[in-house]
């Protein structure tokens, strides 16, 4: 059997190995310092998520609020407490309007609906 000699694979030179490890320690700088961008980004997320009401309040409790919105589901623009009372089908007397204007504002109270203008009312986008 004949002898073969083994030959190791040429070593890298010492500045070749240098150069490569510089190179990993920027990297490395860099990826650190990214992770740390990430860490105050969340951080600032989860701070301002905090702030912000989890979703729009459920109406208060009355049969007219869904027709109501059903009115505002149909329209499109702005709506007066008279053109709400009519798609309710109700009286245009005093009493029947003030009540429907009362439910309208307590709704922008809420942020469901928005006041556009003195006593127009719309869906909020």
């Amino acid at each position: 059997m004949p002898w073969t000699s083994r030959k190791t694979p040429p070593r890298p030179r010492p500045t070749t190995l240098r150069a490569q490890i510089d190179d990993l320690q920027t990297r490395l700088r860099e990826a650190e310092t990214h992770l740390e961008h990430l860490a105050i980004t969340r951080k600032t997320v989860t701070g301002l998520a905090d702030r912000l009401p989890a979703g729009p309040p459920d109406p208060p409790e009355h049969p007219n609020y869904p027709r109501i919105f059903g009115a505002f589901n149909h329209a499109t623009g702005p709506l007066r407490a008279k053109d709400v009372c009519e798609a309710l089908g109700h009286e245009l007397l005093p009493k029947n309007v003030e009540g429907t204007r009362a439910k309208l504002k307590r709704l922008a109270k809420l942020g469901i609906l928005a006041e556009i203008d003195t006593g127009g009312f719309a869906r909020k986008q």
